[in-house]
């Protein structure tokens, strides 16, 4: 587990192996068994991609799925919409009930890392709910093109994530590749706000290939990227497939110590994501650093 320097003291933890589940007999827990030991035998585990949409009751359903795998969160990215909850333009007072909501939940629990939104096209607005999240200890804004209805290349963008970066956010953007261009026009943002740093969700899907252009990008004068990161949930699953040696190769492009684990809960378990994470062919140090050793150095993590 993790303290983030700017939430509350933490309650009392409880031990987990009081409240891990006994596996059942046969077949079925054998299976279990095994990929309990596969998830726990990696180290701390940050999942940067969770979506509790239901507050605390999704928080505990999320814990006892991921402590039934045999793995103890050591700490989780967490948004409140997604799904049947959006963020649409002009829901202002919804959008600020819901960071309120996850800015409290954070506050009970100091493994959660919560994760705010607005929505660029609220304009001054969006500003200043994005000043009051960060006030409150947000660290993190969420921003989904394609969920929330709008273009990446909109100058309202651009003024709101230069201003997340000023305010020392992290944007995490949906980069799934859904819409057509998503990581090209993602690429030149990053390009253009070099002050803030962006994680890209689901690195690009199944375009993860398009991000194999930062080994080149970084051969000219002034294009390092280092304040781009990427969220690697939805294409962990690639191990074991045809594709894997291309993603692997992928992952070293981009670097290594830029990468994040992710596990797009309730939509993918994190279970899944850490055994896939075991099967890619990575080293262990490289395992390392995407399971816990980049979200730490990023988000400034200290054990409790």
């Amino acid at each position: 587990m993790i303290r983030f320097r700017r939430t509350v003291a933490p309650p009392a933890r409880q031990d987990p192996r009081a409240i891990r589940p006994k596996p059942r007999g046969g077949l079925l827990a054998t299976a279990l068994l095994l990929l309990s030991t596969a998830a726990s035998a990696g180290g701390p585990v940050f999942d940067m991609h969770v979506h509790l949409r239901d507050g605390e009751a999704s928080l505990r359903a999320y814990e006892t799925e991921a402590r039934a795998a045999g793995i103890e969160p050591g700490g989780i990215g967490a948004m409140w919409f997604g799904g049947p909850r959006q963020a649409r333009a002009g829901d202002l007072d919804a959008i600020r009930a819901g960071n309120d909501g996850i800015i409290a939940l954070a506050r009970s629990h100091p493994s959660v890392l919560p994760i705010a939104t607005v929505h660029p096209y609220d304009g001054d607005a969006a500003l200043d709910e994005l000043a009051r999240v960060a006030a409150a200890g947000v660290r993190v804004l969420k921003l989904h093109a394609h969920t929330q209805r709008f273009d990446i290349d909109d100058p309202r963008v651009e003024t709101l994530v230069r201003k997340a970066g000023e305010l020392g956010l992290v944007v995490l953007t949906d980069n799934a590749n859904i819409l057509p261009g998503d990581s090209e026009k993602l690429f030149n943002l990053a390009v253009r706000v070099p002050g803030t740093k962006f994680i890209l969700a689901h690195m690009g899907g199944m375009n993860f290939r398009f991000w194999n252009i930062l080994m080149l990008a970084r051969t000219a004068d002034g294009f390092g990227f280092d304040n781009l990161y990427f969220d690697i949930s939805g294409p962990v699953l690639l191990a074991d497939s045809p594709l894997e040696a291309e993603f692997v190769w992928t992952l070293r492009n981009v670097g290594i110590d830029h990468v994040l684990l992710g596990s797009d809960h309730p939509q993918m378990g994190l279970a899944a994501a850490v055994d896939a994470l075991e099967r890619l062919d990575l080293t262990d140090e490289e395992k390392a650093k995407i399971r816990w050793g980049n979200a730490e150095k990023l988000f400034d993590l200290r054990p409790r």
